[in-house]
């Protein structure tokens, strides 16, 4: 397998940070790029930088950091939607390969705040693709998301079913990237995959999302929110499988013999979906404590069911997601606990990582 220099926005992020992990055990030369916004804590973006080895008190907006771990490991803080400096970032690297995670996330998030996603969904993404199309880039894979089948009844969800009639603005922005990734394949012959997420979990998980909503919940002894009376299915997929199916999936760039020349979508799912109830009995049984359940209605911009057919993506790279829930929510439960205790330690680095609670427990000045 040749060495790629590889481009990979979003590498504060959940996915970023475990797919810049696995790119540079490849060997690959990565350079990371990421706005660390205030969405959600960014204390945890900036600890999972520094099991990359890149720590916060180097970073400064716009200048690039070299990993103290890795000798091909390069991050920024950036912000996409600033034009003229995804340019310069491109005049700077000869990318081979652009793995495009940077977004604003969230579906109830997109009803408060929609200029967010406007701004980082659609003008990010407008300022990635002219850059792949000016500096001529052997592949660019973005990610989109379940979410843009949004009232599709029919299951499990495949890649040619109509997406026409998404149900929040997050949705929206996904279904856009994936019509704008078309146009520039079409008119500029830029080789460009999307990828829908399913419900992606795992060590390093986002807090606004549920496994880490509920696992907060039972280890404080407070109620879950359950939507829709937890009549609810989720298609969950573990992030190391979602790693493993954008690295095959970058290897495999489209070609002009496509059915769409140079414009590929895939699902990227377990194709297992879980009932909500279920997925928090595993919770419990993991944390070896009972949840409280406080019972609300469906959420505006919620789905009742989401559910992958992989069809696709095994006939293209020969892989199919397959952890199974309990293996995956015993090492998400694993992690979080080291993670809540204030110390853990990179097992695959052997890198000693403090979070901010234990920093400030060791802070002689702290009172």
């Amino acid at each position: 397998m040749s060495k790629k220099t590889i481009l990979v926005t979003g590498t504060a992020g959940f996915i970023g940070f475990h797919l810049a992990e696995a790119l540079l055990r490849q060997g690959h030369h990565v350079v990371g790029i990421d706005s660390i916004n205030d969405y959600y804590d960014v204390d945890l973006k900036y600890t999972r930088l520094a099991v990359s080895g890149i720590t916060k008190d180097k970073i400064r907006p716009g200048t690039p950091i070299q990993s103290q771990l890795h000798a091909n490991y390069v991050f920024q803080q950036q912000d996409i939607a600033d034009r003229s400096d995804v340019e310069q970032l491109f005049t700077d690297y000869a990318f081979d390969c652009v793995i495009h995670l940077a977004a604003q996330p969230g579906v109830r998030y997109s009803l408060e705040n929609p200029h967010a996603y406007i701004q980082a969904n659609v003008v990010g993404f407008i300022n990635i693709l002219e850059c792949c199309r000016h500096h001529r880039i052997q592949h660019l894979v973005y990610a989109s998301s379940s979410s843009v089948y949004g009232m599709n009844a029919k299951t499990p969800f495949n890649e040619d079913d109509p997406v026409d009639h998404p149900v929040s603005l997050y949705a929206a922005t996904k279904k856009s990237n994936e019509l704008m990734a078309h146009t520039y394949s079409h008119l500029y012959q830029l080789p460009t995959t999307g990828l829908r997420f399913f419900t992606v979990y795992g060590p390093w998980g986002r807090p606004d999302m549920a496994p880490m909503l509920f696992a907060d919940a039972i280890s404080k002894g407070e109620s879950i929110k359950v939507f829709n009376g937890g009549d609810m299915q989720r298609d969950f997929t573990y992030v190391d499988d979602i790693v493993e199916g954008v690295i095959r999936v970058s290897e495999n760039p489209p070609t002009a013999q496509e059915t769409r020349p140079f414009y590929r979508l895939f699902n990227i799912g377990n194709s297992q979906p879980v009932a909500l109830m279920d997925f928090i009995r595993a919770m419990e049984y993991g944390m070896d404590k009972e949840a409280q359940l406080a019972l609300y209605p469906m959420q505006p911009g919620d789905v009742k069911v989401t559910f992958a057919d992989t069809r696709k993506l095994e006939a293209a790279t020969g892989y199919k997601p397959g952890t199974d829930l309990d293996t995956g929510v015993h090492r998400f439960v694993a992690w979080y606990r080291d993670y809540q205790s204030g110390r853990f330690v990179n097992d695959r680095t052997g890198a000693f990582v403090a979070s901010k609670q234990s920093q400030e427990a060791d802070d002689p000045e702290r009172p």
